[in-house]
């Protein structure tokens, strides 16, 4: 039932000679790589699964196209892991760092493996998604996050990674700019979300490390135990600033029943089947676990929605350049639509749940 790797995709192979060299003498025990598969899952770095002589490790590095000066830091996700090793253990160990972009095209870092289940757009063979179960991973899932959020920055070093003063504003303005830069076509949704964040933008609250991509296909579950969570994975965004704004982006991609049958991305999120928590639930435990005001989460929620359309609109601007030749990535302008379509209904009815 664990999450398996397929083959490698055409043009995203991995040049093993090269990797094998650098590897020797940096990875305890390495001298040869066995395997080298790819994960199915995602839509931003690339993730590789290998299987080494000194055991089994995940390589993750950015996707290709992508301005990997700007984003996609590879070094800066190895250094979120290794701050928090001690203080959350609900992560992978991360292995080695390399920021040679000569060795493989792109920095990248190795990390350990974690056996375990991932809840992708389908469940795995023989897994019965119970709605007791999906009941306790929902919850275990926003308990998870008020954990993260409830770290000290000061004892953790975490607080090195971000500049958590103007966090909101920063965030607001720069997934607008983000957006325009990246945009292929009209879409009068997102404009109408662009336009109503700067005019209902709130002030940033106490600050948190905050992972960013918080949602069902980046954490773990035990096998043993399905409710259990026991790691979460791609920290490439996570950073200090206000949580509000961390659930506010998982609210986003929190799929509710109605929506689910509306696009096919969003089923891919198996919050809507039965026994998930909804939307407004979830806030309702993360306020019960965090001891945080939700007063605002309008706001948060509707920037969620917004950002979320705006990765998926860099993707799709990726794929129109000829970037990558991913066939997932030819249909993602609805998908940009549908989250453009999210925010501006949140706001006529002045709540996040759609039920």
């Amino acid at each position: 039932m664990t999450d398996q790797p397929i083959s490698v995709r055409s043009g995203e192979e991995l040049p093993l000679e090269a990797l094998t060299s650098w590897l020797r003498g940096r990875l305890p025990g390495f001298s040869t790589i066995e395997n080298v598969r790819q994960f199915p899952g995602g839509f931003s770095n690339l993730t590789y699964f290998l299987q080494t002589d000194a055991g089994a490790f995940v390589l993750r590095r950015p996707p290709f196209g992508a301005d990997i000066k700007s984003a996609h830091d590879m070094g800066r996700e190895f250094r979120v892991l290794s701050l928090l090793r001690g203080h959350f253990d609900k992560i992978p160990t991360p292995a080695v760092f390399c920021d040679d972009a000569d060795v493989i095209g792109a920095p990248f870092y190795l990390m350990e493996r974690v056996q375990g289940l991932i809840l992708r757009n389908r469940p795995p063979k023989d897994l019965a998604l119970t709605p007791e179960l999906m009941r306790r991973i929902s919850e275990a899932t926003v308990d998870t996050l008020a954990e993260l959020h409830a770290l000290d920055l000061y004892a953790t070093g975490l607080l090195q990674m971000g500049k958590p003063e103007g966090y909101v504003e920063r965030q607001t303005t720069g997934w607008i700019a983000r957006y325009y830069k990246a945009e292929t076509d009209t879409v009068d949704n997102m404009n109408a979300a662009a336009e109503w964040m700067q005019q209902h933008r709130p002030p940033d609250g106490p600050p948190a490390f905050i992972h960013n991509d918080f949602k069902y296909d980046n954490v773990v579950l035990d096998p043993a135990d399905p409710g259990r969570i026991i790691a979460v994975l791609d920290w490439e965004m996570a950073t200090v600033g206000d949580p509000l704004m961390d659930l506010g982006t998982s609210l986003a991609y929190w799929t509710e029943p109605r929506e689910a049958e509306a696009l096919q991305l969003a089923a891919a999120n198996l919050t809507w089947l039965p026994g998930n928590l909804n939307r407004a639930q979830v806030i309702g435990r993360y306020a019960e676990k965090s001891g945080r005001s939700v007063d605002q989460m309008l706001f948060y929620y509707v920037f969620g929605a917004f950002k979320i359309g705006v990765i998926v609109q860099q993707i799709y601007a990726r794929y129109k350049k000829g970037h990558t030749q991913d066939p997932r990535f030819a249909g993602l302008l609805e998908a940009v639509k549908y989250f453009g379509r999210q925010a501006v209904t949140a706001i006529d009815k002045g709540q996040v749940s759609n039920l």
